[in-house]
């Protein structure tokens, strides 16, 4: 950013890239529980090894002026211009004088189509800035240049072609009218044909640019349907692999197009027959084993996407053909592995892949059984005293298997449970406390002997402080488990 004279001089351009994906994440984890919306920019592609100046204050209307006339001039002045303004475009309150003035992105657009390679690389990257703005005028703004955007995918610059597609990608991720524009100008077939690509950079690209329309709301009844005539989901399916040759970032991005596919519930059955689920889970298999060829530190950029499409499948209407296709797997260790490996430094891990257990063994007795068999047990009771959400989700497949009647529940307290939810009662998490009694409960209905052990852990004590919650369910749910299980034995002796 032109903020004065300080510059700040990025790092090795893979380095940039792995920080820009983390942010991604961070971003899409936002964007599905707060409905939020990411973008992407690409700084590293310039040679001039700026990739952010530092400022303390934006430009002036003035000089964004001078920016404008000087861009307009046909002389060597102008790319150096372009770039001050590539770099300018970066902060808003730029974007916004910018814009104000007149016929400014109609000179953009034109400089944008220029013969000069340098120029337009330049213009692509001051395009790029303008897409990646949060004010969602901006993109109807830049609607004149996507036939442009579009007709040069097909060109032979690998990072103009890149560009292209983040542009694209930015400008269709908050705004309907802008992907009405690009469905009318058949950006469905254009992607498509960027996906098969030999550079990997493109495919990633491609891949980003399509997750970006995916997520609209007209998606399954519009888009979702055009990729299926264009024949893009083998094309996602080819790269949901562990040593793509287009690398691991093509292999992740496809993974979440797959993902927003799968959630708009339109074509659910179509993928089950294209042998997504096997893909999938041959896939979480690889990056579990040692010497995966995914890079160790980004290995969670991946698992992420390709669990969510598994769980969801298993939650929709093809439940039982999905089933049947992972039983005979090593996904459930796989999954456990991803548990304990990524716990403490990337906990949202751990959660997505407990949820995918969750759905695993809901009412279904050979995964609850395979839970038991594989001496998975210990595992969730170990994560019950952590919070945010991996301990709910521990007690929930715990439930699950106890639900399943005498023969789990007895093999669940030879397990050792009792003292774990004995601790789960006392914790502050309402959510923790209602499935802690949920599984004594049935526990207690088939193992009468796991009274005594938690007498011993001063179970009752814990269950009689639970009977002054604030929270009326839970008061309930107590009085019921004293009243059924202590109250009459106390009675009885």
């Amino acid at each position: 950013m032109l903020r004065g004279r300080g510059r700040y001089r990025a790092h090795s351009i893979e380095a940039f890239k792995c920080r820009r994906r983390e942010q991604e994440q961070t971003l899409r984890k936002a964007r599905k529980e707060k409905q939020l919306v990411s973008k992407r920019l690409l700084r590293d592609v310039w040679e001039d090894g700026d990739r952010m100046e530092t400022a303390e204050s934006p430009l002036t209307r003035e000089e964004v002026l001078q920016l404008h006339q000087r861009i307009q001039l046909g002389t060597e002045d102008r790319l150096v211009a372009l770039r001050c303004l590539r770099r300018a475009l970066q902060q808003k309150e730029v974007q916004q004088t910018f814009l104000s003035l007149d016929s400014s992105l109609h000179v953009l657009v034109g400089l944008f189509t220029s013969n000069l390679a340098s120029v337009q690389l330049e213009a692509a990257g001051c395009l790029l800035e303008l897409s990646h703005s949060d004010d969602p005028s901006i993109s109807l703004l830049c609607l004149p240049a996507t036939p442009y955007l579009l007709t040069y995918l097909s060109g032979r610059s690998v990072r103009f072609t890149e560009l292209c597609l983040y542009i694209l990608g930015n400008l269709a991720a908050e705004n309907a009218a802008v992907r009405r524009q690009l469905m009318a100008q058949g950006v469905i077939h254009a992607l498509a044909t960027c996906l098969q690509s030999s550079e990997g950079a493109v495919v990633e690209a491609a891949a980003y640019s399509l997750s970006q329309l995916l997520q609209g709301k007209e998606s399954a009844h519009n888009i979702v349907p055009a990729e299926l005539v264009a024949k893009v989901i083998p094309l996602l399916l080819q790269l949901l692999v562990a040593d793509s040759q287009c690398g691991v970032w093509a292999a992740v991005e496809s993974a979440w197009c797959l993902h927003y596919i799968i959630s708009s519930g339109a074509i659910s059955e179509h993928l089950v027959s294209q042998d997504i689920v096997s893909r999938a889970v041959t896939l979480l298999i690889a990056l579990g084993k040692p010497g995966s060829a995914t890079p160790p530190d980004t290995v969670h950029l991946l698992i992420i996407p390709v669990v969510r499409c598994l769980g969801n499948l298993i939650a929709g209407e093809e439940t039982n053909q999905c089933k049947a296709q992972i039983q005979q797997s090593d996904l459930l260790p796989t999954l456990g592995l991803f548990i304990t490996s990524f716990l403490h430094t990337q906990p949202f891990v751990a959660r997505e892949c407990l949820w995918l257990f969750n759905n695993l063994t809901a009412g279904d007795a050979l995964f609850c059984s395979a839970v038991l068999g594989l001496n998975l047990v210990p595992m969730f009771l170990r994560l019950i005293p952590f919070s945010g959400g991996i301990n709910t989700q521990a007690l929930l497949v715990l439930g699950n298997v106890a639900e399943l009647g005498p023969e789990t529940c007895q093999r669940l307290y030879q397990a050792d449970v009792t003292p774990a939810l004995c601790c789960a009662l006392r914790m502050a998490d309402v959510e923790v406390v209602r499935l802690a009694l949920e599984v004594l409960n049935m526990i207690f209905l088939h193992c009468p002997e796991a009274y005594v052990e938690f007498v011993k852990q001063d179970g009752v004590q814990a269950v009689e402080a639970i009977q002054y919650n604030a929270n009326e369910e839970i008061r309930v749910r107590a009085h019921f488990l004293m009243d059924k299980y202590f109250t009459q034995q106390s009675e009885g002796s």
